[in-house]
């Protein structure tokens, strides 16, 4: 069964993130993430245009 993560559960994943990554790399890894996430918005929002685009004409 899925259930959200709590607290305990992010601390612990905030951890071994640190432990296998080092300090040095998590800031470089959340700026590709967080790249990596608007790519994936803007393809979304681009692909909802191109839908919307093809229905009207």
């Amino acid at each position: 069964m899925l259930r959200s993560i709590g607290p305990t559960e992010l601390l612990i994943i905030l951890i071994v993130a640190a432990l296998l990554f080092g300090g040095k790399k998590i800031p470089e890894l959340a700026k590709g993430l967080g790249e990596g996430i608007r790519n994936f918005k803007g393809a979304l929002k681009n692909e909802e245009e191109s839908k919307d685009e093809s229905k009207k004409g």
